[in-house]
């Protein structure tokens, strides 16, 4: 492999030759990489192999996202670590490795940021240090800069599957038993109120998503993320909105509050929330207790209780109420919490299914009772965790379920 200095000089020659010229296609690039290496001499002392990855290496740092590119076209890659000139992490099979690949200098990485972020028509740069944006294949991109990042520009790119993850494949996969899925079936089709927490890279939104295409089809269902992700199928009366950051100036700014306000006017039968994380919540709330029965969101906490409280936090961001009001609010909004975990062999489990039953004012709490557990045998497989999600206690909350005309198989 050559070095990074003689690279860089091939590099800045490429680039100063496509400068000011017009947009040209991937072909007439490769010409350029041709004519240049042809021009080094190189072709006649480097293996075949070795020229053809400095071709390709050529062409992905002045047209793609330079050595990164490699990485986001792996299947196996779900999760990309950069950080700074340091090192670059992967996560492969929910286990993280130190790549043997790195940026040699921070000039290189910070081209890549402003690729990526120019792309979605947002800016990075010391100012607005801080952006989130996404790739053209849908994955979720977060970049910090300079100042703020101290060993120079950190991104992390969380790369979603090429193909759609169902529950079918869920159950294949020890996620969620089918006896909870047929349960959650008929509690999203008979217009339940569900929430799904979970901590950091348990599934939330996987489990969103496959959940969301038991809606019935004939629906219209409005969903709202800060950056789109979730993919339901089909579903002809869909809208799909997405948050927007401020621009240089710190206006224009679109918020998740903003577009929940917007979807209240738009005639929703469900409303699809990727992700609460602040005072939205109070306005999540009051679309949950205003007739929007079905709706679906996420958050991230612990455990179902977590979950609870941080609710709580969030809607008192939004509006000072008394807690007591935000607990029956809550109580009274939100049928069911779903919480998906990691285990510590790395897969991805429902660990809990629980039921809002009401609010206790005497206790001065919300009152729940798990109907499915996660429960381990106390034995591992190589390194697996064995357990099973028990089914734990009878929903008691029926209402929805008669109105509906549908009822549980016991």
């Amino acid at each position: 492999m050559m070095d990074e200095q003689r690279f860089s000089s091939m590099r800045k020659k490429l680039l100063d030759n496509l400068e000011g010229t017009r947009e040209l296609q991937d072909e007439e690039i490769y010409q350029n990489i041709d004519d240049l290496i042809l021009e080094s001499g190189m072709e006649y002392y480097i293996r075949l192999g070795e020229r053809i990855n400095l071709r390709q290496e050529l062409f992905n740092s002045v047209r793609k996202l330079d050595i990164l590119q490699e990485l986001i076209d792996d299947d196996t890659v779900t999760e990309i670590m950069v950080n700074g000139t340091e090192g670059i992490y992967v996560e492969r099979d929910g286990r993280l490795t130190r790549w043997e690949k790195r940026f040699s200098t921070r000039e290189r990485l910070e081209d890549i940021a402003q690729q990526i972020v120019g792309k979605c028509n947002r800016m990075v740069n010391e100012s607005t240090p801080i952006v989130d944006a996404r790739l053209d294949n849908g994955a979720r991109v977060n970049i910090v800069m300079p100042p703020v990042a101290l060993n120079g520009p950190v991104i992390t790119i969380r790369r979603f599957p090429d193909q759609l993850i169902l529950m079918d494949q869920l159950i294949r996969w020890g996620t969620v038993t089918q006896e909870a899925v047929d349960f959650l079936k008929t509690m999203v089709c008979a217009g339940y109120n569900i929430f799904i927490s979970g901590g950091t890279g348990s599934g939330k939104t996987t489990f969103m998503n496959a959940l969301s295409n038991y809606i019935p089809k004939d629906e219209r269902i409005i969903t709202i993320e800060d950056n789109a992700e979730l993919q339901l199928q089909g579903v002809e009366n869909l809208v799909r909105m997405e948050a927007r950051n401020a621009n240089a100036e710190g206006e224009k700014q679109v918020t998740i509050r903003d577009l929940l306000k917007s979807s209240l006017r738009m005639r929703p039968d469900r409303i699809l929330v990727g992700e609460i994380r602040g005072s939205e919540a109070i306005d999540l709330l009051q679309a949950l207790n205003t007739g929007h029965d079905g709706s679906i969101s996420t958050g991230h906490a612990n455990s179902p209780q977590d979950m609870l409280s941080r609710i709580e936090t969030m809607v008192l961001m939004g509006m000072e109420i008394p807690l007591q009001a935000v607990r029956r609010q809550i109580a009274s909004g939100i049928d069911l919490i779903v919480h998906v975990g990691r285990m510590r062999d790395r897969t991805r489990k429902v660990l809990q299914i629980i039921e809002i039953l009401g609010y206790d004012s005497e206790k001065d709490e919300i009152l729940t009772q798990p109907l499915y557990e996660f429960e381990e045998d106390g034995r591992e497989i190589c390194e697996e965790v064995v357990g099973r999600l028990k089914k734990r206690e009878e929903l008691r909350n029926r209402q929805k379920l008669e109105r509906a005309g549908l009822s549980l198989r016991n």
